[in-house]
């Protein structure tokens, strides 16, 4: 039978009717996580089964983009300019917005394996559906669950060649659906697989580049380009950036890093651009802030203090836009190679970028290639451009220019002609690895913006590859030497077990996404280390309580695990390590307003002394020495808020803040803070704060309900540090 031919179409309602036409009325539609869905056809779809009854529609994904949404009057004259500045354009998904109304048909049911943080806790109709999965075995979830259908944005080929795209954002679970889907076909299972163009997309490289063929089904016109989704970046607090001043210093040079998205991550990048730029400053910081004093030999041990020479390599599940400027901040400059053989020589520094006559001697010592060269040989040495001009290999021969010489090493014209056409230095290396990507406009333009050649250095590939070593250990160990895996978790116990994606109660908060991965290969490899962060406690109806507790209902990550867990009062090693030592490090990357309550349980349950002390150098964890500390190095420039911009403008961070702080007011002093408030609306407003009335268009009031909105937000601004 002829291989069904790929459809390039320009009206969504084609692909809708191509799908009933192909796998009948039951669908089970697949897309993958965040920016890569195909949201136009997902939205056609979803209202034909709306409005059809007869369609069983089961839609499953991950992070289903939405636009932020005000809660209040007084909120929406805030974000609503925001809103529309940031966000204007962007397709919305009909399902969600059902979703949240609680509208959604019978005949239709949405799961998602990965969620906003908090964003479906008060969801019953989502926490139920939820699929608790690694992102490593997410393809394989989705086939056992009928998956026959599966759709991804992809960018068009940047000089217009139809017959290739690029995945783009997306090939983390793509690339995989589509090899397991090909397997379900030879079955003869009908399936469809769609995309959808979108020019907006940058056009990336590595296996995410894919032929057109490999789809079914394209949309593919101008009127469905849409702007990508846009995640701004949030404010980097003192604590977020003590913890990235730690594992700066845990990170090895020529080594490889792991980091996610937020300001956690924001906090790490500008503490490492520190390290390297500003050595001398860092080393002072370090001093003063007493994390060499204390951690001396754990930093000598798998981390240093001193600027990149050889750089990192970034083995990422998300290319981050923190990675951009490591790149450009030259850090980000340590090349790696897919043939594990090249990878090994270098790392044990036999050979080097540069290209010398005795690399051919080398290869053939190493069994990279052979003596007599055959075609196979001879693609290598032209891939990673060892020899470089206008040659042939034909029949046992090398034809250069027209002149043919025996592909034989031991010949020394042979040896000759390939040394006058040496390469200056080996090619198709990359400095990232990344499997999908998301975050603000700028860091889109960045990648946009980049020649080919050096986006060819940000090469995407699946999840299966980036988040796990199964498959080519030994290529993937080579790369990732010296492998730093740095993920983020919402508590941590005494005993070092990791909470990150739910609650004691089963509701679910996130999702595991790609951390268990994480913390595999940090064990699997012989000099790798999982560094989990965690801000040492939490702010809830103005209540703070720890996040470092004795035990929880709920892990992610299980004490067995254990390696370095990070908080903005330091490092615990843990690995290897017994339970009371454990407990002990712990103790001391506490707050200190939970320390001996924390101790108290620890010495009940019999897992420390009775007569042991938290030593005095850690009774001084509290958030006004953090800030004290940092004071004089934020005067001279330092860890700022925002050290890699922001697409808010300084009115509209000061009102979210102020506005954010008034909330907690609420909740914990309700009656005197709307005294507060009624005592502001008669006064005239401090000068001040005119150009922030005037942002929330409350400067001149019209009525009485503006006249105590003004009132509000004056009182907000008053008392908001």
């Amino acid at each position: 039978m002829a291989e069904a031919q790929m459809e390039r179409v320009r009206d969504v309602e084609t692909c809708v009717d191509r799908i009933l036409e192909t796998v009948g009325y039951k669908i089970v539609f697949g897309m993958p996580l965040a920016l890569g869905k195909p949201n136009h056809i997902a939205n056609a779809l979803y209202l034909r089964a709306k409005n059809d009854p007869a369609i069983d529609l089961t839609i499953i994904t991950a992070l289903s983009l939405e636009k932020p949404s005000p809660s209040s009057k007084l909120e929406a004259r805030l974000l609503d300019p925001i809103v529309k500045r940031i966000w204007n354009g962007f397709v919305e998904f009909e399902y969600m917005k059902d979703l949240r109304k609680k509208q959604l048909p019978e005949n239709v049911t949405i799961s998602e394996f990965f969620t906003k943080a908090g964003g479906y806790l008060n969801s019953t109709y989502a926490q139920q559906r939820y699929i608790s999965t690694n992102y490593t075995h997410a393809v394989r979830d989705l086939i056992d669950n009928g998956l026959n259908v599966i759709g991804n944005l992809i960018a068009p080929h940047p000089e217009g060649n139809p017959d290739l795209v690029s995945m783009s954002c997306n090939p983390d679970l793509v690339l995989e659906a589509f090899e397991k889907m090909a397997v379900e076909k030879q079955k003869g299972r009908k399936y469809m697989i769609l995309g959808q163009v979108n020019s907006n997309l940058p056009y990336m490289y590595g296996d995410a580049v894919v032929e057109s063929r490999a789809y079914d089904m394209i949309l593919d016109d101008p009127v469905y380009d849409f702007p990508l989704f846009s995640v701004p970046k949030a404010a980097v607090s003192p604590s977020d950036h003590m913890i990235g001043l730690n594992v700066s210093s845990l990170i090895r040079d020529n080594g490889s890093l792991q980091i996610g998205i937020g300001s956690l991550g924001d906090g790490i990048a500008s503490s490492l651009i520190m390290r390297h730029k500003q050595n001398k400053v860092y080393n002072q910081i370090l001093s003063a802030m007493n994390i060499t004093g204390r951690y001396s030999a754990l930093i000598e041990k798998i981390g240093g203090t001193g600027s990149f020479k050889k750089g990192l390599y970034g083995a990422t599940e998300m290319l981050v836009d923190v990675f951009v400027q490591l790149y450009r901040n030259g850090i980000l400059k340590r090349r790696v190679y897919d043939h594990a053989g090249i990878q090994k020589l270098l790392n044990e520094k036999i050979i080097t970028e540069t290209i010398t006559p005795q690399i051919f001697d080398i290869f053939v010592d190493h069994h990279i290639i052979h003596e007599r060269i055959t075609k196979a040989d001879f693609r290598l040495l032209m891939k990673y451009g060892l020899i470089k001009g206008d040659f042939e290999y034909m029949d046992g021969r090398l034809i250069c220019k027209g002149v043919g010489f025996p592909a034989d090493l031991r010949d020394e014209q042979t040896r000759e002609m390939l040394n006058s056409h040496l390469g200056d230095c080996l090619q198709e290396g990359v400095v990232c690895h990344g499997s999908f990507f998301i975050g603000p406009n700028d860091f889109y333009d960045a990648l946009n913006d980049m020649p080919e050649d050096e986006r060819k250095l940000f090469s995407m590939s699946g999840v299966n590859f980036v988040n796990q070593l199964y498959g080519d250990e030994k290529l993937k160990s080579c790369q990732r030497k010296h492998g730093r895996f740095v993920n983020a978790g919402m508590m941590v116990t005494l005993f070092g077990a990791v909470v990150s994606d739910g609650l004691e109660s089963g509701n679910i908060v996130s999702g595991v996404g790609g951390q268990y991965n994480f913390v595999s290969m940090a064990h699997a490899l012989e000099d790798g280390r999982l560094i989990m962060m965690v801000r040492s406690t939490k702010k809830s109806s103005g209540k703070v309580s720890s996040n470092i507790v004795f035990n929880y209902g709920h892990n992610t990550i299980p004490r067995h695990l254990r390696d370095i867990v990070v908080s903005e009062y330091g490092i615990a090693d843990l690995r290897g390590k017994c339970d009371r030592d454990v407990i002990a490090a712990m103790l001391n990357i506490s707050d200190s307003n939970f320390q001996e309550e924390l101790l108290k349980q620890a010495k009940k349950a019999g897992k420390i002394e009775m007569d042991y002390e938290i030593p005095e150098a850690f009774r001084q964890n509290t958030p006004e020495r953090i800030q004290n500390l940092l004071a004089p190095f934020k005067v001279k420039g330092h860890f700022q808020n925002f050290p890699f911009g922001t697409d808010y403008t300084h009115e509209e961070v000061t009102l979210a803040k102020a506005l954010k702080h008034l909330k907690e007011k609420v909740s914990t002093q309700r009656a005197r803070t709307i005294a507060g408030i009624a005592g502001q609306f008669f006064l005239k407003p401090p000068q001040p704060i005119l150009p922030l009335l005037k942002r929330m268009k409350l400067d001149l009031p019209k009525c009485l309900r503006e006249k105590m909105l003004r009132a509000v937000v004056v009182y907000a601004l008053r008392h908001s540090s």
